[in-house]
C-alpha cells in the first residue's frame, strides 16, 4: 500500500536523508504517529520525534534552526509590554472616569471585564505571537483569509503614531519651558496672554463656567496660546504653518524613538528600564507630596466616593468596557511582535497575568496622585472638586501644571512631571512602532535585511505626516484622528481577530499551540471566554462606540461634515484591509471553489494536505469544541 512518511526533527540536531545522523548526546525522545485515511484507501503518515521532560518545540512547519532574535532578558519582555499598556490614558483618563461613573462602584463593571475579556484578549495575543514567532500580519499562517486583520492594526498602529509623538513633543516642549525660576503658565502679562487673561485667587469665573473649562487663566492660555497657537487658527480649514518649537520637540521624539528601535528588541529592550519604570518612582513621589497639601483628602475622599446607582447607567457600562480594552492595548499588533521574540517556552500565561493586573493597578494608583492634588486646587479656589475635575490635556496641560506652579520648588516638580509624561508616552509609542516594524519586515523579508534603514523610513514618514499636527491648528487634527483613526476600527480588528483564533482556526487547536509551549492546556474559563464572551463583549463595545457617537467637536468648535467624512475614510483604510485581502487571498490561489475555500481557513503547513485531499474543507469540530 503507497505511503508517504514525513519526519520533523524539532531539536537542533536533524536527520539526514543520506547517511545515519553520527553519534551525539541528545535526550531520549518519544515518536508520535498519527495517520489520516483517505476515501481512496491512501494512507498518509505523519510521525513527529518529540523530546520528552519537559522540553518544548517549534510549531508546525517552522525550521529546528530558528534564528529570530530574542529578547536579552526575560525583564526586557515584562518592562516592554508594561511600558506600553501602561501610557499617557492611565493618569489623564481612567481616575476622571473613575471620579466620573460612581467612584469606587465604577470598579465593579472595570474589573468584570477586565476578567472576562481584558485578561483572555492580553492572554490570547500574547499566545499567539509567541507560538508563531511571527509579526501581527504573517502570524495569520495560521489562517490565511485573516492576513487582512494584520494589515489592518498595523496601519492604525502607523495612523496613532502620527498624533501620539506630538502628544509627546508637548510633554518635551513643556519640559523645556519648565527649566526656569519661574513657570511661565503662572502668572498673566507675556507675550503669549490674551487681554482677558485672569488670574483667580479664590474665586471662579462669573459665567458660570467650570474653572477647568475656563480658557483665560495663565495655564489654559500658555497651552492654547503660547504651545499650540491655536488663536491663530479659526478651524480645521485654516491650519497655518508648523510652529517651529514644537518642530524641534518632534525632531528629539522621533530620534528618539529611531535609535530605541533601529537595532530591534536588543536595544529597546534596554530603553524601557527607564521610560517603563521612570513612571512609578514619579507617581509615588507626586504622591507623597500631594498627600501633604491642603485639600487633598477631599479629592481623594471625592475619587473614592461610592454610588451605586450609577451602576443603572448603560454609559457606566460602556466606559468600563472601552477603558479597559483600550488600557491594556489589545489588538495594536504589538503583543503579538513583542511575545514573537520571546522564547518558544516561555511562559506567557502567567506574563499575560501580571502585566494586565500591573497595568489596571497603576491606573487606579495614579488616581490618588491626580485627585490629591485636584482637591488642594478646590479648596485653594472654594470649589467642589467637580469644578476642577477633567480628563484627557486639560489635565496633563492646564490643571495639573496650574497646581504644581503654585507650590514650593515648582520648578522641581514641574520637571518631574513631565518627565513621567515623557517616559509614559515613548514606550507607549516605541511599541506601536515595533508593530509595524515586524509585522511588515516578517512579512516582507527585503525589509528586515534592511531593519535600521526601514527604521529610519518609517520614523520619517511618521515626522512628515505629524507637520500637520503642530501647525496653529494642529490640535483639529489630532482631534479627528484621535477619535477615528483608532476608534471603532481597532474594535474591529479585535473583533475580527477573536473570531479568527476562536471559530475558524480553533479553540481547541490553538489550546494545544499553548500547551506544546507550556506543557498544560488552558483551563475551560480561558476557552469559554475566547470562544464567546469575548467575541459577544467586542460585539457589544463596537455597537457601543458607533450608536454612542456625538457630533465630533473640540471645545466649542464642531467640526465640519467633509472633517468628519476624511475622518470616516482614515478608519475605513484600516478596516478594508479585511475583506479586500480575503477576495485577493481567495482568487490568487489555484484549485476549485471548495479547494481555495479548504486553502484559505487552513494553516499553511497543512497546505499539502489540501493539495492532496487529505483534508475536509469544512472542520466542524474546530466551530464545536471548546
Amino acid at each position: 500500500m503507497p505511503k508517504k512518511m514525513n519526519i520533523q526533527v524539532m531539536p537542533e540536531h536533524k536527520l539526514s536523508s543520506v547517511a545515519p545522523m553520527k553519534q551525539c548526546n541528545v535526550e531520549k525522545k518519544e515518536v508520535e504517529l498519527i495517520l489520516v485515511k483517505d476515501q481512496n484507501g491512501v494512507q498518509y503518515t505523519n510521525s513527529s520525534i518529540i523530546p520528552t521532560n519537559g522540553s518544548r518545540v517549534g510549531p508546525p512547519g517552522s525550521s529546528s534552526e530558528d534564528n529570530r532574535e530574542t529578547w536579552g532578558k526575560k525583564i526586557d519582555f515584562l518592562l516592554s509590554v508594561i511600558g506600553f499598556a501602561v501610557d499617557l490614558a492611565n493618569v489623564w483618563r481612567f481616575p476622571y472616569l473613575c471620579y466620573k461613573n460612581g467612584g469606587g462602584a465604577f470598579l465593579i463593571p472595570y474589573i468584570l471585564f477586565l476578567f472576562i475579556a481584558g485578561m483572555p484578549l492580553f492572554y490570547m495575543e500574547l499566545a499567539l505571537g509567541q507560538y508563531n514567532r511571527e509579526g501581527a500580519a504573517t502570524v495569520w499562517k495560521i489562517c490565511p483569509v485573516f492576513k487582512g486583520v494584520g494589515y489592518t492594526v498595523i496601519l492604525i498602529a502607523l495612523y496613532v503614531g502620527f498624533y501620539y509623538n506630538v502628544i509627546i513633543a508637548w510633554s518635551l516642549h513643556y519640559l523645556f519651558s519648565s527649566m526656569t525660576t519661574e513657570l511661565p503658565w503662572l502668572r498673566c502679562g507675556n507675550s503669549w496672554n490674551s487681554v482677558n487673561c485672569t488670574e483667580f485667587n479664590g474665586s471662579l469665573p462669573e459665567n458660570g463656567t467650570s474653572y477647568a473649562k475656563y480658557k483665560h487663566t495663565p495655564a489654559a492660555e500658555y497651552y492654547e496660546r503660547g504651545v499650540l497657537n491655536l488663536h491663530e487658527s479659526s478651524g480645521i480649514e485654516d491650519l497655518g504653518w508648523p510652529r517651529w518649537q514644537l518642530v524641534l520637540c518632534l525632531v528629539v521624539v522621533v530620534f528618539i524613538l529611531y535609535f530605541s528601535l533601529w537595532k530591534g528588541v536588543k536595544s529597546s529592550g534596554k530603553v524601557v528600564y527607564i521610560t517603563a519604570t521612570m513612571p512609578y518612582v514619579v507617581l509615588f513621589v507626586l504622591l507623597i507630596r500631594g498627600i501633604t497639601l491642603d485639600g487633598s483628602m477631599k479629592g481623594i475622599k471625592q475619587y473614592l466616593s461610592i454610588d451605586f446607582n450609577r451602576l443603572s447607567d448603560p454609559e457606566v457600562w460602556i466606559d468600563a468596557a472601552t477603558q479597559i480594552f483600550y488600557s491594556l492595548g489589545a489588538g495594536f499588533g504589538v503583543l503579538i511582535a513583542f511575545a514573537s521574540y520571546n522564547k518558544f517556552d516561555n511562559n506567557c500565561y502567567r506574563d499575560a497575568l501580571l502585566t494586565s493586573t500591573v497595568n489596571c493597578v497603576t491606573s487606579f494608583f495614579s488616581g490618588f496622585a491626580i485627585f490629591s492634588v485636584l482637591g488642594y486646587m478646590a479648596k485653594k479656589h472654594g470649589v467642589e472638586v467637580k469644578d476642577v475635575a477633567t480628563e484627557g490635556p486639560g489635565l496633563v496641560f492646564v490643571i495639573y501644571p496650574e497646581a504644581i506652579s503654585t507650590l514650593l520648588g515648582s520648578t522641581f516638580w514641574a520637571i518631574v512631571f513631565f518627565i513621567m509624561l515623557l517616559t509614559l508616552g515613548i514606550d507607549s509609542a516605541m511599541g506601536g512602532m515595533e508593530a509595524v516594524l515586524t509585522g511588515l519586515s516578517d512579512d516582507f523579508k527585503i525589509l528586515k535585511r534592511n531593519r535600521k534603514l526601514f527604521t529610519f523610513a518609517t520614523a520619517f514618514g511618521t515626522f512628515l505626516v505629524a507637520l500637520l499636527c503642530i501647525t496653529n491648528g494642529g490640535i483639529y487634527v489630532v482631534t479627528l484622528l484621535d477619535e477615528y483613526a483608532a476608534g471603532t476600527s481597532i474594535l474591529f480588528g479585535v473583533l475580527i481577530e477573536a473570531i479568527g483564533v476562536s471559530w475558524f482556526y480553533g479553540v481547541d487547536r490553538f489550546s494545544e499551540d499553548i500547551e506544546r509551549m507550556m506543557g498544560f492546556k488552558p483551563g475551560l474559563y480561558w476557552r469559554l471566554c475566547w470562544k464567546y464572551v469575548s467575541p459577544a463583549f467586542l460585539l457589544f463595545v463596537v455597537i457601543a462606540s458607533a450608536v454612542k457617537r456625538p457630533p465630533l467637536r473640540y471645545d466649542n468648535y464642531v467640526f465640519p461634515e467633509w472633517a468628519n467624512q476624511i475622518g470616516w475614510g482614515v478608519a475605513m483604510s484600516s478596516m478594508l484591509m479585511v475583506p479586500f485581502y480575503a477576495i485577493y487571498k481567495f482568487f490568487s490561489l489555484p484549485g476549485t471553489f471548495r479547494e481555495r475555500i479548504a486553502y484559505c481557513i487552513t494553516p499553511e503547513h497543512e497546505h499539502h494536505m489540501v493539495a492532496e485531499g487529505k483534508v475536509r474543507q469544512f472542520r466542524l469540530r474546530h466551530w464545536l469544541a471548546i
